[in-house]
């Protein structure tokens, strides 16, 4: 097996290293260059290797830790958004994600702006990548489509650019006014969160009317059963 062969080499460069550390300096005989230096196929330092070698081993035993891996919370990153918003941009996303391997790559976007009623030319589409490609992979992660909407709501983009054509012309609505620059964004935000603190109260206030119609109702009860336990009495 692959793995097995691996190990064999490995384990062959360890010992040769090692044997080397280990004899006197009167016995050791001169050793190409080329061979103490690290190696360049795998590009590696025998210690490097070492460390290779004992995780492959742990492999193959089950005994490997696991690696943590960041994962991404578009929630707890992008606050700015409600959950809605985020939602939707979600949405947009995987539908223009044809290929469904969690990118939008540059004949993606291609359609997606054609869609959306402003065709870029096929550097057009190169830039749009650039400007929010943090990994340099050459196409758009979930993550990298949400920066355009938040660098839209917050007047980062150029007026006439392809990610402000597209976050105007999606249907995700990022403030109440429109992508018109971060002022009317927060603002925006802020009053929705009021709108919404006012919606809440009134519920609250719907609630404790049931409420207390209910105990009303159930003192009547009261009242009228003890009423007719008195008049058969």
């Amino acid at each position: 097996m692959a793995s097995e062969e691996l190990a064999k080499k490995l384990q062959s460069r360890l010992a040769a290293a090692e044997e080397v550390e280990q004899r006197p300096e009167s016995e050791q005989s001169p050793v190409p260059a080329q061979s103490l230096e690290p190696d360049h196929a795998c590009g590696e330092t025998p210690s490097e290797l070492a460390t290779k070698l004992n995780r492959r081993l742990d492999i193959n035993d089950g005994n490997a830790p696991s690696r943590a891996t960041l994962v991404f919370n578009p929630y707890t990153e992008f606050k700015e958004f409600s959950r809605k918003q985020i939602k939707d941009m979600e949405a947009m996303f995987k539908r223009y994600d044809t290929g469904k391997d969690g990118f939008i790559d540059l004949m993606e976007l291609k359609l997606m702006m054609e869609k959306l009623g402003a065709p870029q030319t096929h550097l057009g589409l190169k830039n749009m990548i650039k400007e929010v490609d943090e990994d340099f992979d050459g196409k758009l992660s979930f993550r990298e489509f949400l920066l355009i909407f938040r660098r839209a709501a917050a007047g980062e983009l150029q007026e006439e650019s392809g990610l402000m054509a597209l976050a105007r012309l999606s249907e995700i609505n990022v403030s109440t006014e429109g992508v018109m620059g971060a002022k009317d964004f927060f603002e925006a935000k802020v009053q929705a969160l009021s709108q919404g603190s006012k919606f809440e109260a009134e519920i609250r206030e719907e609630k404790e009317e049931r409420k207390k119609q209910e105990v009303e109702k159930k003192e009547r009860q009261a009242a009228f059963k003890q009423l007719q336990s008195a008049f058969y009495s």
